[in-house]
């Protein structure tokens, strides 16, 4: 049943980020993600300045005049999001959560998609798959992305982006543009990302809240991890402890960043506490510097 708030939140999320895609992103996405290639469209006379490589040589002789090819890029395209639903994406300290900002960037790649007549589909995951939903076009489906990205209740509650992979190289077997969305505090997916990369289009969206990169200076409190319900009073007055905390999760970012680098795959960083507008134009920015 699909509650009055959950189709507000739903539709607060739709005009907020339509407006971002039809001022910022449509163009964008369209010029940095390309069609499988050209096919053949038609062919008329020739006309000057056309390019002579492109006449058509059959016709021509049948008619007595140039004609040439033309071609047009086939367009359509399926974009995937992997977004993951694990504990620690309901975590958040600012304004929204994790997985808030997660159902908001879905739906901004959705509604570009859909502006350029691409299908979307949708894999949520946990420490296992929760959810598959096949690429489709249309207003509605996007929507329906939408809310189950925001309000999917998972069975597991820990992280699997291996897995995740692993179901989306099975699945999906035709050439797509991937968006793994997720905190990424999961190790042992590297191999299969690499295996992934090749094949998709595949772009890894890291999120991250600002309160999880430092422990404050506090006296003794009680942790929960939010993946295992693990339960730690920690004393935050200890300066080791909080160098330790600080270093592991310097290590951990600056791993993944070196996976995805040595990889070939682009990666986004989104500050859950910033506006996540900026980090997208740069990296379509970026992108079409390398096109």
């Amino acid at each position: 049943m699909l509650t009055k708030e959950l189709l507000k939140q739903v539709k607060q999320i739709e005009i907020r980020t339509r407006g971002i895609v039809n001022e910022v992103f449509s163009g964008e996405y369209h010029s940095v993600f390309k069609g499988r290639g050209m096919e053949f469209a038609e062919v008329r006379e020739y006309q000057i300045g056309d390019d002579i490589r492109s006449i058509d040589w059959n016709v021509t002789a049948r008619f007595g005049h140039p004609y040439i090819k033309i071609f047009e890029e086939e367009r359509e395209l399926t974009l995937m999001l992997l977004v993951d639903l694990s504990g620690s994406l309901v975590f958040g300290t600012h304004e929204k959560t994790k997985q808030q900002i997660a159902a908001e960037l879905s739906a901004v790649l959705a509604f570009s998609a859909l502006k350029n007549n691409d299908k979307v589909g949708l894999i949520l995951f946990t420490d296992q798959i929760e959810k598959f939903v096949p690429p489709r076009k249309g207003r509605s489906h996007v929507l329906r992305i939408i809310r189950e990205v925001l309000s999917f209740e998972p069975r597991g509650n820990e992280t699997n982006i291996q897995g995740a992979l692993e179901y989306f190289h099975h699945t999906i077997k035709k050439k797509s543009i991937a968006f793994l969305i997720s905190d990424y505090m999961d190790e042992g997916y590297e191999k299969i990302l690499r295996i992934v990369g090749k094949k998709h289009d595949l772009v890894g969206i890291q999120l991250h809240d600002p309160r999880e990169r430092e422990i404050p200076k506090s006296g003794l409190i009680k942790f929960k991890d939010a993946e295992t319900g693990d339960i730690r009073f920690l004393d935050t007055s200890n300066k080791k402890l909080r160098s330790y905390f600080y270093d592991t999760i310097k290590s951990m970012d600056s791993a993944r960043k070196s996976l995805f680098m040595t990889s070939k795959i682009d990666s986004i960083e989104i500050d859950v506490s910033q506006s996540y507008i900026k980090p997208l134009v740069n990296f379509f920015k970026l992108r079409e510097k390398r096109l």
